[in-house]
Formats: C-alpha cells, structure tokens, sequence
C-alpha cells in the first residue's frame, strides 16, 4: 500500500476518510449526507482491508506477524507494529463494528453530523493502533489519544449531564495513565529500548517489577475499569449517543485487559504472581458487587453498563488464573462481551430513538408490537446471562474453570455472579418487553426497520456461531497463551531459584 505493510494502510484509510469529509462543501444537508456515506464507504473498506490481513495471518504461530518498522523518534523509539494471536481478533472486531456504528447514527445524530463522523473515524486509527504497536511509546500515545475523540463524542452529541460525564470519563482515565507514563520512560532507561518484543525478552529486577506492575496496573484498571474505579464507566455510558457507548464496551474496555496480557503478565511475572491474590478478590468484588447494583437500576443503559463492569471481573480474575483455559476464557470473553454488549447498547438505542427515553418503567408489553425486536433482544440477554449455545457461555466457562485450578473458592464466589446476572438480565427483559401494553405512547410505534436488522442480524448470527464454533476464536489464542505460560513458569522458576541460593 504505496509503499507501507497492510497495517499501516489500517491506520491511515479512516484518516484519509476523515480529510476527505473535512473538505466537503455545500449547504449542510447535502455536507451531512455525504459525510455520512463516506464514513460508512470507509469503515467498510477497512473492515475488507482487515479481512484480508486476517487471511495472511496464522494462528499456529505465536510470535508477532505482519511486522513493519519505520523511523521515528531515535533508533530506540521506532513507528513499528505487528500483530498476534492476542491483538489481532481485535484489530478485527474494531473494524467489524465501526460500520454498524455509523449505521445506528445514520439518523438519530442531527448536528454536526461531519464532525461526528470525523470523530469515529479518526477513533477507529487511534483504536487499532493500540493494538498494533510494538512500540511502548507508540502504545502510549495511541492509548491516550484516544481520549480525544471519546471525549468530544460524549461532550457534543451526549445527554443532558453529557460535559459532566465527559470530564468525568477523562480526569479518571488520564489520571491512571501519568503513572503508566513514568513506569514507561523508567523501562526505558532500564532495558534502553521502548521495543516491545526486545521488552518481552528483557528481564526487569525483582524490586523494580512491583513498582512497574502498579503504575500499569492503575492505568488498566481504570480503562476496562475495575472495582473500585468503575464509577465513570455508567455515567459516560448513559450520557454518550448509542454508537459511542457501543465503542466504549466493546472496544476501549478491552484496552485494560489487552495491556494486561501484553504489558502486565509477561514483562512483570514475579509481580503478576504476587499481586494475583488482589486481583481476584478486586475481580470477584466487581462480579458480585456489581451485579446487585445492576439489579437496582432504571436506567437501561446503565443497568448494561454495570453489567459490563461484572463481566470484565470474569476478565480480569482469568487472566490472572494463569492457566491455559483462564487466559483464553478471558481473552474469549472479551470478544464475545464486545459482540454482546454492543449490540445491547444498539437494542436500546432502536426503542430510545423511538420514545426518547431510557427508564425502564416508560416501557412494558413491547412483544405486542415489536416481535422481531423481541426475538433479537432475547437473543442478546441471553449471551448476556451466558446460556450455552451462545458466545457468552464459553467466556465465562473458561474463566470459572480456570480460576477453579487456580483457587476453588474464587471461582465459587464468582459463579454466583452468573446467577446473579440472570436475575438483573431477566427482569430487564420482562419489564421491558412482556406484560400488557398498557401505556397509549406505545401502542403506534414499530417494528425494526430495514436499517436496523442490517445491523443487528450480523450480530446476531456471530453469537449463535461463536456459541456454537468457539474453535474460530480460540484458535488464534492457543499459541500465543501457551508461549506466555511456558515463559512465566520459566521466569517463576529462576526467580525461586534465585532466592534458595540467597538464602
């Protein structure tokens, strides 16, 4: 592509589409309109662009793939990105919902129309960049950058409390990330590269891997976000138009578990191993926490926003298990959990466009006159819940049968979060949509519109499918996982070592 690899060309189209939109001219209709085509034209042509890096990719090899490095900064600080088992699904995931966001915002953003699809496009780089970069210093500008345009999405075209939420979701995710700051520039001047592969093979000293663990750790655990610093998470959700709170669950929630698996874990085993005993209690808190909170809201966006923070306690405490079916439940979990819960925020946003409300007691008997809208959100609760035969169900079994090697009586807390989650899942869905139609607004609104299952069918027959076929995901984590347990048991084990002879 003009001289650059395929992941480069990845960053620049939604670049490219956004200066194309840049320099329409004309009255504002006509400026809306092709704004809007030209989005859609452009996260589908990354989307095929994605399809065909993915056909060059092989799932048998652990290592980074489709590398390419240029001149950046110094020699040390390089423009270099690749992929792997663990990043690549999401690069594609990305790229697989953008064009259903700009389709959910096709008629339910008015002002600014060009500026808004600006802003998504100019999201999907800064998102795929973090998952392509194989430089500490890229990663970082990429994780932060993307702030920028969430934060102009929730501000400008939010709700009522839309300048609150935005600086709410800003100050608290800025703040983790100047501690992840220092810890890069100290890795820096300890290894003498920001190379992400040469910092996988560096190893860090005991004493130092501790300090490292926590200044990522309180960037990661704000971004998926993690008890106790989840609080922005539903506000940001309730304020941000549809499409943005899409983009928020599915895509920068997993940008802390994504740096867990690639930054936390493997360049700082001796602390992951230390620090695993807080992770699952923090993971479980959130998982049973949570989930009684979910269960007393009235805002359906907000009870889905909880239910995200509960889900990514299964994430989180996964991960940390160490063990093969923890690590790919989790990693699992977060793609099925991107599929799910954006297509719940689009659920809400088909009957929000309608009645311009989200309270759950506006609502009651929909089945009466929206079957087929019925039908879908049925489907999605229960992923939601994690029924088998559905995506939700592998994640979530993997999870608990990792943690219950790891330790019996985490995965026995965290199991009640399942059945909590069926609770807040179905009373959402009896009072939304069965029962009399009782209410007069109700009684002439309408089924799904062709836009709309062009939307939300493709979601729909992905999370039977993954349900079904989980090997389709899995795969692409099997050697990558098995790399970074063998790695960390190796690096356990000289650190035990070390300190017999110590002693």
């Amino acid at each position: 592509m003009f001289g650059f690899g395929i992941l480069t060309g990845l960053l620049i189209l939604p670049l490219v589409g956004a200066a194309l939109i840049l320099v329409l001219r004309g009255d504002e209709a006509s400026v809306s309109s092709n704004a809007r085509w030209i989005a859609l034209f452009t996260t589908v042509l990354a989307f095929v662009l994605a399809c065909v890096a993915w056909s060059r990719f092989d799932t048998a090899d652990p290592g980074f793939q489709l590398v390419e490095s240029h001149g950046w900064i110094s020699e040390a600080i390089r423009f270099k990105l690749g992929v792997d088992g663990f990043s690549f699904p999401f690069i594609v995931l990305t790229a697989f919902l953008m064009p259903f966001c700009i389709l959910a915002s096709w008629t339910s953003v008015e002002k600014r129309v060009a500026e808004y699809m600006v802003a998504f496009l100019v999201l999907e780089t800064l998102m795929i960049g973090v998952f392509a970069a194989l430089d500490l210093v890229l990663f970082y500008l990429f994780f932060e950058a993307g702030l920028i345009p969430m934060f102009l999405i929730i501000g400008i075209w939010g709700g009522k409390r839309r300048v609150y939420a935005s600086y709410k979701f800003f100050l608290y995710t800025l703040l983790g990330s100047v501690l992840m700051l220092l810890a890069v520039m100290a890795m820096y001047w300890n290894a003498g590269t920001t190379d992400i592969p040469s910092l996988l093979a560096h190893k860090f000293p005991a004493g130092m891997q501790t300090w490292l663990w926590l200044a990522f750790f309180a960037s990661f655990a704000v971004k998926m976000p993690m008890w106790p610093v989840h609080t922005w998470l539903p506000d940001a959700h309730v304020e941000a138009p549809t499409a943005g709170s899409v983009v928020l669950a599915a895509i920068l929630l997993k940008m802390g578990g994504y740096g867990f698996i690639r930054f936390s874990i493997p360049m700082f085993p001796e602390a992951s191993h230390y620090f695993a005993p807080l992770v699952f209690a923090l993971s479980v808190i959130a998982i049973v926490y949570t989930s009684l909170v979910a269960l007393m809201q009235e805002d359906m966006k907000k009870l889905i926003a909880y239910s995200s923070v509960a889900h990514m306690g299964f994430v989180t405490m996964g991960l940390f298990t160490l063990t093969p079916q923890g690590i790919q439940g989790a990693m699992y979990q977060m793609v099925s959990h991107g599929l799910v819960s954006g297509a719940l925020f689009l659920c809400v946003g088909v009957i929000y466009d309608r009645m311009h409300t989200r309270e759950i007691a506006a609502y009651g008997g929909l089945v009466n006159r929206m079957p087929l809208y019925a039908v879908v959100f049925m489907i999605f609760t229960m992923a939601n819940v994690g029924l088998p035969g559905t995506s939700g169900f592998v994640g979530e079994f993997l999870t608990l049968l990792g943690s219950f090697r790891a330790n019996p009586w985490v995965a026995f807390f965290a199991t009640s979060g399942v059945i909590l989650s069926a609770a807040y899942a179905l009373w959402l869905y009896r009072r939304v949509v069965f029962g009399e139609l009782t209410k007069p607004e109700l009684k002439d609104i309408s089924d799904l519109n062709g836009r709309e299952v062009l939307i939300l069918a493709p979601l729909v027959l992905l999370t039977i499918w993954y349900g079904i076929q989980p090997h389709t995901i899995l795969d692409a984590f099997a050697a990558p996982t098995e790399m970074l347990i063998k790695n960390y048991q190796a690096a356990l084990t000289v650190a035990k070592t070390a300190l017999a002879a110590a002693q």
